[in-house]
């Protein structure tokens, strides 16, 4: 292998919002994401919305404005 080229592997701990851990390694010191296999719906079989900006609110005034309009 050729010297100075290859980055830095660092051990780390993946954390997600739920709580899920999992120890991996990785070229990040630290790791957080938002959803993860333990909360996924497609892997739990439960719907539930992920709606950390406000989306669905938007959607719906909007939505709703345009059929006030008509």
């Amino acid at each position: 292998m050729k010297k100075g080229i290859h980055p830095e592997v660092f051990d780390v701990t993946i954390r997600c919002a739920c709580g899920t851990t999992v120890d991996t390694i990785s070229t990040q010191e630290r790791l957080d994401v938002d959803i993860c296999s333990g909360c996924h719906p497609l892997f739990t079989g439960q719907q539930k919305f992920v709606d950390t900006a406000g989306r669905i609110e938007k959607f719906q005034a909007r939505y709703n404005s345009a059929k006030k309009q008509k």
